[in-house]
């Protein structure tokens, strides 16, 4: 077994892959085509089921490793087990998480707590799985799926804006904390995609009438679940693509605007941001330039 792993190692080029939330959506895309382009990949799913049919096409760059991102110590085992397969990773990818639609009243300590497990501690445990691997290899490149409301706020999806929020404070101090050792970090804000993240993969809070009026003004019902049909944004291909560009630069901004509509959408926030700001007179901005 070691002379096979040792063969695969030596004859597969291109960086091998740690992606989380690779059973479906964005995870499953970005997997698919980085074992199409000829890479490794090790991917993470709490079912290893669901990777049957890419197992069998890709038997020898594919190494599936079940593993929920909420369990530090299953985390820490899918990161053991991918490094003694391939024997380094390169680029990983924390792309498992979820949205979720409840008005702060509405969300129970369940919901909270699994939400914030999965989509701002996941992330960390990660994070904290492959750092020591990344640093001794002095290179590596950690992406942290993030999204244009990690910026702004929006009524209904405050949960899911704080665990994204969180994600960016953390992996903001954590590119400063590394980037002597030659690991990459990058967050990357993504727009509307056609994933599951909208339909099939959001969860719910159970509604109080009281939102009701709320969820009419920005979703046209005050129905929930919501029943999704056609197209939920872009074609996720796009998604990939941009962040395998980003990834193959040899480097790029912290923060990557990914998606057609997210510019404007992070535009729309920040205004938002500076125009409560200016009612301090203190606050300026742009700020007035430093001069020697």
């Amino acid at each position: 077994m070691d002379d096979i792993r040792d063969e695969e190692n030596t004859a597969a080029p291109g960086p091998v892959w740690f992606v989380t939330g690779a059973g479906r959506g964005l995870g499953r895309a970005l997997t698919r085509a980085a074992l199409e382009a000829g890479e490794r990949v090790v991917a993470t799913v709490r079912r290893a089921d669901v990777l049957t049919g890419l197992g069998a096409e890709f038997p020898s760059t594919l190494h599936v490793a079940t593993a929920d991102v909420r369990d530090r110590d299953a985390v820490r085992a899918a990161v053991a087990s991918g490094v003694d397969r391939f024997g380094r990773l390169d680029v990983v990818v924390n792309n498992a998480g979820y949205g979720l639609v409840g008005a702060i009243e509405e969300v129970d300590e369940a919901e909270a707590r699994g939400i914030v497990d999965t989509n701002l501690l996941g992330p960390l445990w990660v994070a904290q799985a492959v750092l020591p691997h990344l640093r001794a290899q002095g290179a590596g490149h950690i992406v942290q799926i993030s999204t244009t409301g990690a910026v702004g706020a929006m009524p209904t999806l405050g949960l899911y804006n704080a665990g994204k929020w969180g994600l960016e404070g953390f992996s903001q101090a954590l590119a400063g904390e590394v980037a002597r050792s030659g690991v990459r970090v990058t967050v990357a804000q993504l727009g509307g995609f056609d994933t599951d993240w909208a339909g099939p993969g959001m969860h719910f809070a159970t509604p109080s009438a009281a939102y009701d009026e709320l969820r009419r003004e920005l979703f046209g019902t005050a129905e929930v679940p919501w029943h999704t049909e056609g197209p939920l944004g872009a074609p996720v291909a796009e998604a990939v693509d941009a962040l395998r560009r980003h990834v193959q630069a040899p480097d790029g901004p912290f923060r990557l605007l990914v998606g057609a509509d997210a510019p404007d959408q992070v535009t729309a926030a920040l205004r938002a941001r500076c125009e409560d700001y200016a009612d301090d007179d203190r606050f300026t901005w742009p700020a007035p330039a430093v001069t020697a």
